[in-house]
């Protein structure tokens, strides 16, 4: 028992350094006085930071992949909440043939999708492309993981705390609003946080679609040819992930809290329903 137990520790410890060494060593390059990201170090330095925020292509494409996620993430976690209910509660005639095409951008290829969406939006729908055409792209491509985020946190939820709303005379908005979405708090949540990520982190859609104004991973990837652009890449990279870890603890802390007091308040609402 005890040898199964060390080597299992020892696998877990491996893991974990072959996950996470190349994110480690971001940062530690990000630092490094040196345009080439080598062993040794040949010093600590600052510039690198400089040149980033120096970098005014570099803060565009940022900025834009912040908002093609921010939208995308809003608009798929809306869209998907009421699609979710429906397949949960089988309201749809043909669920499975929805939640089939839903779920199609989960095993094809990106790419054939890519240039789906190009042929549509330029050559029948006649749109330019813009920032618009990657939000398009990406709500496609983000929808089945809220959808599939939605449906678990349903499944499990208590349905009898909504019936006993609609008992006491609430209307069906009503108890979304007060029995529902309280309870799916803790899904919507990590559905924003699921999209926002997919989002920001996607680039054959983003490639294809971007035009004239590319969000930060396609940029990124036309930096890459250039050694001398590296550090500043890395430096960007260093601050996302300081970021990106501190909106994951957040979240993590605040769906705790909100999933705790929403079943509470859930099973006070149609008390205080009734006496009102």
């Amino acid at each position: 028992m005890k040898r199964r137990f060390r080597f299992l520790t020892l696998y877990a410890a491996f893991f974990l350094i072959f996950l996470y060494a190349p994110t480690v060593l971001l940062p530690l390059f990000s630092f490094n006085d040196n345009t080439f990201a080598v062993f040794p170090l040949k010093g600590f330095t600052l510039r690198h930071y400089g040149a980033m925020a120096g970098n005014i292509a570099m803060i565009d494409a940022l900025a834009n992949s912040l908002i093609v996620g921010t939208i995308t993430s809003l608009l798929a976690t809306a869209i998907s909440i009421p699609l979710a209910i429906a397949l949960t509660r089988r309201l749809l005639p043909v669920s499975g043939l929805v939640l089939f095409t839903v779920t199609l951008p989960l095993v094809v290829p990106s790419i054939v999708f890519a240039v789906a969406f190009l042929i549509l939006l330029v050559r029948i729908l006649q749109i330019e492309l813009s920032l618009l055409t990657i939000t398009l792209a990406h709500i496609f491509l983000c929808l089945p993981f809220s959808v599939m985020v939605m449906m678990s946190r349903l499944d499990g939820l208590d349905r009898s705390l909504e019936e006993a709303s609609r008992d006491l005379g609430e209307t069906a908005l009503g108890t979304f609003r007060r029995i529902t979405l309280p309870l799916i708090s803790p899904a919507v949540i990590s559905s924003l946080l699921m999209c926002f990520i997919t989002s920001f982190d996607e680039f054959v859609l983003a490639f294809f679609l971007s035009g004239t104004r590319p969000t930060l991973p396609v940029f990124l990837f036309g930096q890459l040819r250039f050694p001398n652009k590296l550090p500043s890449v890395l430096a960007l990279g260093s601050l996302i992930l300081i970021a990106s870890t501190i909106l994951v603890i957040v979240s993590e802390l605040i769906r705790r809290r909100e999933g705790a007091a929403s079943k509470s308040e859930a099973l006070e609402l149609p008390i205080q329903a009734n006496a009102t």
